[in-house]
């Protein structure tokens, strides 16, 4: 018998770790996403219940897989009784519970669970559901967190998160989503989905576009942890690579990126003493793959190159700027944007001088995707200062402080302002 309190935080940590799991392998049978989450929150309820009193078991994640699927078969068995076509569904039940059967065996799990996973992820993350669902759902589905977890990390109403939950399961039900690798053709779209949305879990976590914390790591750490299983599920993809090295970077330089009162700190500041080299290794490594697969960069793997210049310099100044400017001018190529331009404007001007940067944020002035983003003020105020103009850099900052929606961000700007 075990403490019911110490049974409930080892259910708890178990259920983060094998949920994703669970979940997969029973859409596989079921075909149907939120059914198989009932199923498995079924199996974590009678896990609460039973631990305490017999025990956690030797295999706990095979307990959860098999109770679910007893809990699967009840459900057919009932709705046959009342649909009276109990004869017909015989032999469907007599499979699921051959399947089911026993519980104590190891072999529960022992099945293609990483493809179940890739399959897992490629349906959470279709592009049939909007942005903040597909977050949503890949948070809930693949790391295993609470919906009160998920909207507290992004800042959003619990309620909002929950019928975003929802709607998510309606939608790929009624779009009929199958629940498969994609192949061919459509592989490279829907995998630049399931990309989109790990990277978005890591830049929420890495900077927080709202709310009083510039920095978000368990996010950092969740988007990690999903690149990485991502990585080891299709290590032929050279852009899953790619944004692991990424991810990797940045990552690594997270607690040079604040104070001790959680304020932020410049690239340029920053302590590079306490970047973690464990993850800059990890993050050459990651390009190295890519190098190996003998495939040219995509988007993520260019932005990964341009991580991987700051990472080999040991100070600000020995950074390669003119590298850098040339990675971006390739990213502006292969996958355009005013963002990119905006980061490429930067690069120019570390590179060649503020008055080039300068010149090169001033054409991005009428962009009406940058119209609110705080960053084009930012920079454009920072230019201004390096070349001496404070009169007009001042406004910048002050315009920045109020479009940013972070308070951290918002404090640092209007310092820069008053400076």
């Amino acid at each position: 018998m075990v403490k019911s309190s110490e049974a409930h935080r080892a259910v708890e940590a178990i259920w983060r770790i094998e949920s994703s799991k669970i979940i997969a392998a029973l859409a596989r049978r079921v075909r149907d996403i939120g059914l198989a989450e009932e199923l498995a929150q079924d199996a974590l309820v009678a896990a609460l219940e039973r631990w305490p009193e017999q025990g956690i078991p030797d295999n706990p994640g095979a307990w959860l897989l098999v109770v679910a699927k007893r809990r699967f078969i009840d459900l057919i068995r009932h709705k046959a009784l009342h649909q009276h076509k109990e004869p017909e569904l015989t032999r469907e039940i007599e499979g699921q519970l051959q399947d089911a059967a026993p519980v104590e065996t190891d072999a529960a799990l022992d099945e293609p669970v990483a493809d179940d996973l890739l399959r897992l992820m490629f349906v959470a993350c279709h592009p049939v559901l909007s942005t903040e669902a597909r977050v949503a759902l890949t948070l809930r589905l693949l790391g295993g967190l609470t919906t009160e977890e998920i909207a507290r990390a992004f800042l959003v109403a619990e309620p909002t998160v929950a019928q975003r939950i929802v709607r998510a399961k309606r939608t790929l039900a009624e779009a009929r989503v199958s629940f498969e690798v994609p192949r061919g053709s459509e592989l490279a779209g829907r995998l630049a989905s399931v990309l989109e949305v790990i990277y978005l879990i890591f830049n929420e976590g890495y900077a927080a576009t709202a709310g009083d914390r510039w920095l978000r790591p368990e996010l950092c750490d969740e988007a990690l942890r999903l690149g990485r299983i991502l990585a080891t599920l299709a290590p032929a993809e050279p852009e899953v690579h790619g944004l692991i090295a990424l991810m990797e970077f940045q990552a690594s330089r997270a607690w040079a990126r604040v104070n001790a009162d959680g304020e932020p700190i410049l690239l340029a500041d920053q302590n590079r003493s306490l970047w973690d080299r464990v993850l800059i290794r990890r993050g050459f490594v990651a390009l190295a793959r890519i190098e190996a697969l003998g495939q040219s960069y995509g988007p993520y793997a260019l932005q990964a190159a341009i991580a991987a210049c700051h990472a080999r310099a040991s100070t600000a100044t020995e950074t390669d700027w003119q590298r850098i400017a040339a990675l971006y001018d390739a990213l502006a190529q292969l996958a355009p944007s005013p963002v990119v331009e905006l980061n490429r404007a930067v690069a120019l001007a570390m590179a060649f001088g503020p008055a080039a940067g300068l010149e090169a944020v001033d054409g991005l002035a009428a962009e009406p995707a940058l119209k609110h983003y705080h960053l084009l003020p930012s920079v454009r105020g920072d230019l201004l200062a390096k070349l001496g103009r404070f009169e007009e850099a001042r406004p910048e900052f002050a315009r920045a402080a109020a479009l940013t929606r972070n308070e951290r961000e918002r404090k640092m700007l209007l310092e820069r302002a008053r400076r």
